[in-house]
């Protein structure tokens, strides 16, 4: 095991070189978040003295224990304000200017870690000859609870989580080159809440011009709030804090502030219809970026639309199931009369969409019907309605859909949420992976992972990832799972009965 000493803006750090990739962990890219800094935009980094060691991961975003971490077998234990860190994956810190390569974690905006196992950069950096960047952001309260209204100081509350993500990206553009990177060459990626980062990032001032290419993977650009959204949400967030003003917000502990929003969170889950929309069924996200006319000036999918980021390609896709990995943690048990009803609550009265679902669908339960409907409505169709608003502004745009179900779980979550992140990763054997893969990785799954990695990697490097890009006609989709091939409309008579619905 080697280590390597490279000078960025703010001093040296050490790193160590591992399978014939040098990492570099815990590197700040942005001023800690706290003290009087609470709830503000990011600060410039600070410099230091020396050589900064750079081998372990430095912490998560405030957070509760558990959830997404725990399940994907997180590397850090406990979390921090002081949080604003990335790492880098680079074969060699020279002047070969390669292709960079920055992963947004999900985590529904209030949990989740660039240390997870499953974003190792090890096997892309290796297969790509390409730099690979993960960080963390600030996430629940402390990235996203909105302020505005209780003081203007604080009108970067409701994005304060994308500006780090912007801010790391600055740090990427200034320092990446003694990492082996290219700056002029920059593909943000993310899955759930980091797909709907990378999404809402095109049209995010703070970001603009700092990425070349993007991949948004199972999240889209609905996933935001009106300052009015915004602000109901963090009255009940102050209520479970038991705070009536900043002050209290100011002085509270992390660890309170994690509880609270956790609180909160669980509270939206039993009841979803306080966030409106056209649909009342929506992801329990409590904390999600805020459109506050300033820093972010308008509704993303708007400004896509408006020609937001039109130079800048775009990949984005959902798996076949994404539901059902959430159903897991509910009790199922409809029946046809309630299934009815739950659809007529959406669709109306008399809509043919229980039959559009059924039709590709002939042994499906009622369950197994609300499952697919509600991978459409929080998945596959906001992806679609990017895709289009792109179309609209004449920008190029590639879609895919992963389709491989796993055995795990006793095959009920199938193609799930999450399932493509390790094969798109080639992590097929970190920690997690087998339960979730449901069983050892035979030679089908690696070809599938190496399909995946050629096709993220192709898109890094030259912004076309090896099939058509999409158009109105042709609604071209690239499918992976065992077998690959090229789709056209998939689905296209349920795609069609959410037309004038979301």
């Amino acid at each position: 095991m080697g280590s390597t000493v490279i000078t960025t803006a703010q001093g040296d750090v050490q790193g160590l070189e591992q399978d014939g990739i040098f990492k570099f962990r815990g590197i700040p890219y942005a001023a800690a978040p706290i003290g009087e800094r609470r709830f503000l935009a990011p600060a410039p980094p600070e410099s230091w003295e020396g050589v900064r060691d750079a081998t372990t991961f430095g912490s998560m975003s405030v957070q509760e224990s558990g959830g997404v971490t725990a399940f994907l077998g997180d590397a850090v234990d406990g979390s921090s304000e002081d949080c604003l860190f990335l790492n880098v994956y680079t074969p060699a810190c020279d002047s070969a200017a390669r292709p960079v390569m920055v992963w947004i974690h999900g985590g529904g905006f209030i949990n989740g870690s660039s240390s997870t196992p499953w974003y190792d950069g090890t096997s892309l950096a290796q297969r790509g000859d390409v730099v690979v960047v993960t960080l963390n952001y600030r996430l629940g309260a402390l990235g996203f609870l909105w302020l505005g209204d209780l003081d203007d100081r604080y009108r970067s509350s409701g994005v304060n989580g994308l500006l780090d993500q912007a801010a790391a990206l600055v740090w990427v553009r200034d320092n990446i080159a003694a990492f082996g990177g290219d700056p002029t060459n920059v593909t943000i990626f993310g899955e759930s809440a980091g797909a709907m980062s990378v999404s809402t990032l095109l049209s995010l001032p703070a970001a603009r011009g700092l990425f070349h290419k993007a991949i948004a993977q199972s999240g889209a650009a609905h996933n935001t709030f009106t300052p009015a959204m915004g602000a109901a949400m963090t009255e009940q967030f102050m209520e479970k804090l038991g705070v009536s003003d900043l002050d209290g917000l100011l002085n509270a502990s992390a660890d309170d502030i994690a509880k609270a929003a956790t609180k909160v969170e669980a509270k939206l889950y039993d009841d979803p219809s306080g966030l409106g929309g056209p649909t009342g069924i929506a992801l329990a996200m409590a904390f999600q970026p805020v459109v506050d006319g300033e820093f972010l000036p308008k509704n993303p999918l708007v400004a896509v639309a408006d020609g937001d980021a039109v130079d800048v390609p775009f990949m984005t896709g959902t798996n076949l199931d994404e539901w059902n990995l959430f159903a897991l943690m509910s009790p199922g048990g409809l029946d046809d009369p309630k299934l009815l009803e739950r659809l007529e609550r959406i669709f109306g009265t008399g809509h043919p969409v229980r039959d559009a679902y059924a039709a590709d669908r002939p042994d499906a339960s009622p369950d197994d019907l609300w499952n697919a409907v509600l991978t459409d409505a929080t998945f596959r169709i906001p992806a679609i309605r990017l895709i289009e608003a792109r179309q609209a502004a004449s920008a190029k745009t590639w879609q895919y859909l992963f389709t491989w179900a796993t055995p795990a779980f006793g095959g009920v979550i199938k193609s799930c949420h999450a399932l493509e992140i390790p094969f798109v990763f080639g992590v097929l054997n970190a920690a997690g992976a087998e339960l979730f893969l449901g069983g050892p990785v035979g030679d089908e799954l690696r070809e599938l992972s190496g399909a995946m990695q050629d096709a993220w990697l192709s898109f890094a490097r030259t912004g076309d990832p090896g099939w058509p890009a999409w158009n109105a006609d042709t609604r071209t989709a690239q499918r992976f799972d065992v077998e690959r091939e090229l789709l056209s409309d998939p689905m296209a008579a349920e795609r069609r009965v959410w037309d004038g619905v979301l």
